[in-house]
């Protein structure tokens, strides 16, 4: 637990930098690198880092769509080619590889890396909706992750889904869904009170969001460990002594990003939350 805690505090310092200056290409930058280290670890989890046709374009593409925001205000459509031609050189490998490549694996590396990257990238669009509105897709799944923790710890007695993750219980689930709800509510509170006087939140949508958004996170942290159970492994790295890698820190945020920008998109909804 002291490592997973010195790990959480050293994280925090090392990104907040990037995080207050997000209006630069600082936020970009930290998503590309995110992307790449979880890019990495996705492929290694699949057992493909020694197939440089698949290794290859997988860690460009987590580089580079993060980076296309800063090319125009409208770069969604560069996004979605990169993602395109990733796709089909991905599966041309296994075309070519003469059968040493095998389809469902190669498919497996590109849906998991583009499902990463994705997310990533998401959270630069997210900062373009607002410069606190983003730092929601943090604020909810890590308090649902705490909260779910300590109140599976303190209440837990029923299994969630013991074939996917054994120690997830349903207490921990009520307990991380009701904590990112109030979350949700402080944060705003917070924005309103001390940062901008003008943010006129809806206290009751926020709490509903919060809620929501831990449901999300949590499928998402699900999502990770089915992917793990069945490729074999415990942790997807090493980056963050106690937490594991990337992957592992990030499981819950990465759902959630995407998500949570679709719904940035409904003027009514974004305009409502902050």
């Amino acid at each position: 637990m002291l490592k997973r805690t010195i790990t959480a505090i050293v994280a925090i310092a090392v990104f907040f930098p990037f995080l207050y200056f997000s209006d630069t290409f600082m936020l970009p930058l930290a998503m590309s690198v995110l992307g790449l280290a979880a890019a990495y670890e996705m492929v290694g989890c699949v057992g493909l880092r020694k197939n440089a046709w698949v290794a290859v374009p997988s860690y460009l593409t987590a580089i580079v769509l993060p980076q296309l925001s800063l090319l125009s205000d409208d770069s969604l459509p560069l996004v979605f080619a990169v993602a395109i031609v990733y796709m089909i050189f991905v599966f041309a490998a296994t075309v070519f590889s003469r059968g040493k490549l095998d389809f469902t694996i190669a498919a497996s590396a590109f849906t998991g890396v583009f499902y990463v990257t994705v997310s990533f990238t998401s959270i630069v669009y997210l900062r373009e909706v607002g410069k606190y509105f983003y730092l929601l897709v943090f604020v909810g799944p890590w308090v649902s992750d705490t909260f779910a923790y300590i109140c599976g710890r303190l209440f837990g007695k029923h299994k969630l889904i013991p074939e996917v993750s054994p120690k997830k219980t349903v207490e921990g689930c009520i307990g991380g869904i009701v904590f990112a709800g109030i979350s949700y509510v402080i944060y705003a509170l917070i924005i309103k009170n001390f940062f901008d006087p003008s943010v006129m939140p809806n206290y009751i949508v926020m709490m509903i969001a919060g809620m929501i958004v831990s449901v999300i996170s949590q499928i998402g942290d699900l999502i990770a460990s089915v992917i793990k159970r069945r490729f074999g492994i415990k942790d997807y790295g090493w980056v963050f002594p106690g937490h594991g890698g990337v992957l592992d820190r990030f499981d819950s945020v990465l759902l959630t990003a995407p998500v949570l920008y679709i719904l940035s998109q409904i003027p009514a909804f974004s305009g409502i939350l902050l």
